[in-house]
């Protein structure tokens, strides 16, 4: 499903759902997003995906991309778990290393956050994956290690709010 192409800086931009047929562009995303975390021998699902983990997963969950003059950028998957709590469940969030640091993750996940989530889910907020073992995580590290914009953006909260009150933040309150 095509949700919106649109020119930025001079590149066609498009996000969409993944279809099995695209399985090996989120792997190769996902591989490359998630080198550092393999470095560091950090357990964590998607440091271990493989083409039949994206392949299964595109088929039984939500996966959306970001497209770049074609090729995909970033992947963020999408899970609904009813029986274990009324928030989406937001996983593999990965950007192409080719495309770190110019706002191409960001981007996807605003876009997943609003029309996705708030829009046609109707909810006001999601759960994420995290690792216990993070380097970045305070339990894991000295506190004064922990980067300054990871600690203010993020803090140790849980959960976005996609509420009307809290969609107009660009930080997301989440609730432990």
């Amino acid at each position: 499903m095509l949700y919106n192409g649109k020119e930025v800086a001079g590149m066609s931009e498009i996000y969409r759902l993944a279809g099995p047929e695209d399985a090996g562009e989120p792997l190769e995303v996902i591989s490359g997003a998630y080198q550092s975390i393999r470095d560091l021998n950090i357990e964590f699902r998607a440091v271990h995906a493989d083409l039949e983990m994206v392949r299964s997963n595109i088929q039984d969950n939500h996966c959306y991309v970001l497209q770049l003059d074609g090729a995909i950028a970033a992947t963020i998957s999408l899970k609904l778990q009813h029986d274990a709590s009324e928030f989406p469940f937001l996983y593999w969030f990965a950007v192409h290393p080719r495309y770190a640091n110019q706002g191409i993750g960001s981007r996807l996940l605003s876009f997943v956050e609003k029309r996705i989530v708030r829009d046609v889910h109707k909810a006001q907020a999601v759960t994420l994956a995290t690792s216990k073992k993070h380097p970045w995580s305070a339990s894991h590290v000295r506190k004064e290690r922990v980067p300054a914009l990871f600690r203010k953006r993020f803090g140790n909260r849980r959960q976005a709010d996609f509420s009307e009150k809290g969609a107009g933040s660009r930080s997301r309150r989440r609730r432990h």
